[in-house]
């Protein structure tokens, strides 16, 4: 790897890590996390939207990991920030957007310290062993935190119509922000199982050694 990426990991690392504590700074400050979302929100759009670079390095080899996976990951996120919690402010202060704002924040100082410390050669076995054992326990609460806050999100959106296109209009075109929400939440079903256990096929090859073979579709 390039100094440029360690630089780049390594500064990823440190700006989850301090929206980690601006986030537990907040909540003992105010004794609520009513408003947390708000206090953090443009560092998170900036991580959120900078990530997509991720998908570029899994496709010229960077970092060794599914591009589709990569893929899906961050879209999925971006999605949740900018056209979820940004575009409808009244769900900012739901329980849900906490419980994932939590999981991403340890997901990815997990993720990038295990980055930043492999490219330097030096990876301590407990780095390791939390990339391959957090997400047991982390992936599924992040699911379910982003599903609940989009099924908060139905009411407003069904209200306000948001980035729906209704007919008639000079395109002949037409869209329901609302159905296709609901497809979202559907596509969880057949999407979280595949990465799911696609992490768990990663860890058994990581940790145990196991030599796994992937199908063919």
């Amino acid at each position: 790897c390039t100094a440029g990426e360690m630089r780049e990991q390594g500064y990823l690392f440190d700006k989850w890590l301090v929206l980690a504590i601006a986030m537990a700074r907040f909540y003992l400050e105010k004794g609520t996390y009513k408003g947390l979302y708000k206090s953090i929100q443009k560092t998170l759009k900036f991580f959120q939207t900078f990530a997509l670079l991720e998908i570029i390095h899994c496709a010229v080899g960077v970092v060794h990991t599914s591009v589709l996976v990569t893929g899906v990951q961050v879209c999925s996120r971006i999605f949740m920030v900018w056209f979820i919690t940004h575009s409808i402010k009244q769900i900012q202060n739901e329980d849900s957007v906490i419980i994932f704002l939590v999981v991403w924040t340890v997901t990815e100082i997990t993720r990038y310290s295990f980055y930043t410390f492999n490219m330097l050669n030096h990876l301590p076995y407990f780095i390791k062993w939390a990339r391959y054992n957090f997400f047991i326990i982390l992936y599924p609460v992040g699911v379910v935190g982003e599903l609940l806050t989009i099924y908060a999100a139905l009411p407003y959106v069904k209200k306000s119509g948001i980035f729906s296109v209704r007919l008639p209009n000079k395109y002949n075109v037409s869209f329901d922000y609302y159905y296709f929400l609901l497809i979202i939440m559907a596509s969880y079903i057949p999407l979280f199982p595949q990465l799911y256990f696609h992490m768990l096929r990663q860890r058994r090859k990581v940790l145990h050694g196991e030599v796994i073979v992937e199908k063919d579709d």
